[in-house]
């Protein structure tokens, strides 16, 4: 042997800390072999086994010359990226989740990359190279093993596919056993490029004389000819054309292309296409802002100068978007990225079509209806800098930005930017201020009725404020009115659930061709059935809810677990057949108002009408194009929808929201009314909002009316203070579960006795919650109420090494803990 010593000397043996995608509580660490220390780079993926047979591809976070002291390390077997996937940055921002909201990095890491960059562990079958002389075989083996035959790899999935049981391991074992297959573990990359079939003219006929002899030939082909020609006209300086395009252009047919393709005059070859729509061409649209909104957006200019977060108060249709709007132009004039939050897809469909129109293909749209191929090519986008604005729902904070300028967070009250299940139990709009100040960013919150904290914060002169207090084109507020129901119903005016005044408005409305939306904030058939004779409910087999009737599909559903059965027409229980529908969702609404005003074209918003990915987009664009007269819905209407022949918004029913126990009932109310209100009267008219309600002299619906939002603000902030509660402290829920209803009972009173050795009167409970069964699993809830001056992050340490040491005891491993920092 040749070599010298010092080779063996150069060469250090380095260590990879890596990112699981599981929930672990420490980091791994991993040798890295020599051929491969070239390779590894913080933020790329590398392939490894984990456990006796799983392999997974983990992130790289720190690459260190220290083995693990506790461990022998094992090899990574592979670096999968040519390039980093993950920047240093987003670690630092996912070290900031993991220790602020108390969950473990790999949550953070599952929830943030896309499905198709966590490259799954699938068993793979493969026949053996050398048979048994006999197969003594069964039907279903002999099924596999023909597929075997014809394909020579099958994974453990696409067998239970194939034999449409769930159950395949004891057949596949058995196969195993006859020495016919092997199993092979084998990390399958998910993210397939989008291809398609492209034209391109063979380049001898680039010559003009060539062409010239190609046109004679063809004369007797007209076909053909035309193919040519079409391909011509499309091709211009690109060279290629869609495959189908140029058919559906020259009207020739498949005969023809195949005709050219088999002279070699035409080449055909599949290329990598984006799968997300590139038609959003930049058009010129120059509006003008009115002098009040060039007064805002030089206040928030100057607000940028001292503080980093700027909260714009604007009354709803004040036209907060063109602010926006002319923020991001800004931002990405010099080279900057722009996040654009909104609260949910509901949202994105018309503010994405408008802000399309600005910024044409430098925008990405990232939510959760995209599968998994195409938030793949949005995250490589959005690295790469080829995006330069990205609109999206919550989980849009955990994109890989490189060079972020602005966060917009419109409507930055709404509760959808939180995320309650699964971990991290994030809040989106309170993670982009951190993510922006890593950045050096600056933030904009956009609200009518802003949170509770957000207007504290900018009142104590932690954020910059801005007020927006005139609609765009000075629009007057709508005009608003409350409805007893007690008051018509004792007068016999009702008719099914409307008032006599709200059916007179919505005639009135129809008479005069405007449009009409109306907010029910229950949606299926009907809240409950209920048997008169004995009052059985029928009620969810896995939780402690009763089951809602769906009109739709005739059956109960649970709106928890996604349970169903079917409906009952006699009573279980006592055999009566007086079973009653009590309560009422959007789809009773529906029924019932089609009943009142045949003629009327009625449309249906909420979570049953828009499971698909453009769903919600078909109904909201048919009522945009006046294809329909009532739109029905959930608060899903309520989130920024502008519809400019909206006359009028009903309110069925405003006591389900007021009625609510839970410490943010009445700001909430006030949100949703105030926002449901705000869709009326959006263009050059006066609209009219009537609310129904049996508490009408509540005070919160006053509020509403007057648009007073800073008496409900006055009002929330001196309850708050006498109870306690957020801004002037701070919340930690701990849900306890198990599947023993006696088991837990004993495991949430001693981790809260535990807690309060340590913690005092700041632990609340253990109670029972709303709803406290869910999926088999008991509920018992604690509370931590921390005052702000409190050193949160040594109460969290206590926290978590608290339900640590009460994990590791015998009794309670079974038990599940769930820590919620901020749960609002």
């Amino acid at each position: 042997m040749d070599f010298a010593e010092s080779d063996f000397l150069e060469r250090e043996t380095l260590f990879v800390e890596v990112v699981l995608p599981l929930s672990l509580a420490i980091n791994y660490t991993y040798r890295v072999p020599f051929e491969l220390s070239d390779l590894v780079a913080v933020g790329k993926r590398v392939v490894l086994q984990f456990g006796k047979h799983k392999i997974y591809t983990a992130l790289v976070k720190r690459i260190t010359k220290t083995p693990p002291e506790h461990y022998q390390a094992k090899y990574i077997i592979d670096v999968v990226d040519e390039h980093p996937v993950v920047t240093e940055k987003q670690f630092e921002f996912w070290n900031w989740i993991t220790s602020y909201y108390l969950c473990n990095e790999g949550d953070v890491m599952a929830a943030a990359l896309p499905t198709g960059l966590k490259l799954a562990s699938e068993t793979v079958l493969l026949l053996k190279d050398e048979l048994p002389g006999e197969l003594n075989l069964s039907d279903k083996e002999q099924i596999i093993f023909e597929v075997l035959h014809k394909q020579h790899r099958i994974s453990i999935d696409e067998v239970a596919g194939l034999l449409g049981q769930k159950t395949v391991y004891p057949i596949v074992n058995a196969l195993i056993a006859k020495e016919v297959i092997v199993a092979a573990e084998e990390v399958v990359d998910k993210y397939k490029p989008l291809l398609k079939s492209f034209v391109r003219l063979n380049d001898f006929y680039h010559e003009e004389a060539n062409l010239r002899k190609l046109f004679e030939q063809l004369e007797k082909a007209p076909k053909q000819l035309d193919a040519l020609l079409a391909y011509l006209k499309l091709s211009k300086d690109k060279g290629f054309v869609p495959k189908n395009q140029l058919i559906e252009e020259s009207g020739s047919g498949q005969a023809a292309l195949k005709a050219l393709t088999d002279k070699e005059i035409f080449n055909i070859e599949k290329r990598p296409v984006s799968r997300l729509s590139s038609d959003g061409e930049l058009f010129d649209i120059n509006f003008e802002l009115s002098e009040h909104q060039k007064e805002a957006l030089a206040k928030v200019k100057q607000q940028f100068e001292t503080k980093d977060v700027v909260l714009l108060h604007g009354v709803t249709a004040a036209g907060k978007t063109q602010l926006y709007i002319k923020l991001i132009e800004e931002a990405i004039a010099g080279g900057g990225q722009v996040l654009f939050l909104l609260p949910e897809i509901a949202l994105t469909t018309q503010i994405v079509e408008r802000i399309k129109l600005y910024f044409g293909n430098k925008i990405g749209v990232y939510h959760s209806k995209f599968n998994d191929n195409e938030r793949v090519e949005i995250w490589n986008k959005v690295l790469e800098g080829t995006y330069q604005v990205v609109l999206g729902a919550r989980s849009a904070v955990l994109l890989p930005f490189t060079d972020l300028k602005l966060i917009v967070v419109d409507e930055e009250h709404e509760n959808s930017y939180k995320q309650y299940d699964p971990a991290p139990r994030y809040q989106a709009r309170d993670a982009a201020i951190y993510l922006a100040y890593l950045h050096q960013a600056k933030v904009v919150l956009g609200s009518a009725t802003p949170s509770l904290e957000s207007y504290y914060n900018a009142k104590t002169d932690k954020y910059g404020l801005v007020e927006l207090t005139e609609r765009f084109g000075g629009v007057q507020l709508p005009l608003q009115e409350v409805v007893s129901i007690a008051e018509e119903t004792k007068r016999k005016k009702m008719t099914s659930y409307f008032t006599s005044v709200l059916i007179d408005d919505i005639a009135d409305a129809l008479e005069k061709k405007e449009q009409v939306i109306l907010f029910q904030n229950r949606r299926g058939y009907a809240t409950i059935l209920i048997c008169a004779t004995c009052g059985y409910a029928p009620k969810c087999v896995n939780c402690d809810v009763s089951l809602t009737y769906h009109k739709s599909s005739g059956k109960l559903h649970c709106h928890y677990c996604g349970y169903h059965q079917s409906s009952i027409n006699v009573c279980p229980a006592c055999g009566s057949v007086h079973v009653e529908q009590k309560g009422f969702g959007t789809e009773r609404i529906e029924e019932e108002l089609s009943l009142i005003f045949p003629d009327a074209r009625i449309a249906r918003l909420d979570l049953d009408s828009t499971r698909t990915k453009n769903g919600m987009q078909q109904i909201i664009s048919d009522f945009q194009e006046k294809k329909n007269d009532i739109l029905i819905g959930t608060q899903m209407v309520a989130k920024g929808l502008d519809f400019e022949n909206v006359s009028l918004i009903g309110v069925i029913n405003a006591d389900t929201l007021l009625n609510f126990p839970d410490f943010r009932a009445f700001e909430r109310s006030y949100q949703l009314l105030a926002q449901v209100a705000g869709r009326a009267g959006r263009r050059d008219k006066q609209g009219k909002v009537c609310i129904q309600a049996y508490a009408d002299d509540h005070r919160i619906i006053k509020q509403v009316i007057n648009n007073d939002y800073e008496q409900m603000y006055a009002d929330e902030l001196e309850e708050r203070r006498q109870f306690n509660y957020p801004p002037f402290s701070r919340l930690i829920f701990i849900n306890v579960k198990h599947k023993d209803a006696n088991v837990l009972h004993i495991a949430a009173q001693t981790l809260a006795s535990n807690l309060r050795g340590q913690l005092g009167k700041r632990v609340l409970g253990p109670e029972q919650p709303l709803v406290s069964r869910v999926r088999n699993y008991y509920i018992k809830q604690i509370i931590l109420k921390i005052e702000r001056t409190a050193a949160m992050q040594k109460v969290k340490t206590v926290l978590v090494d608290t339900i640590r040491d009460f994990n590791s005891q015998k009794e309670f491993k079974s038990v599940i803990t769930q820590i919620d920092v901020d749960p609002y």
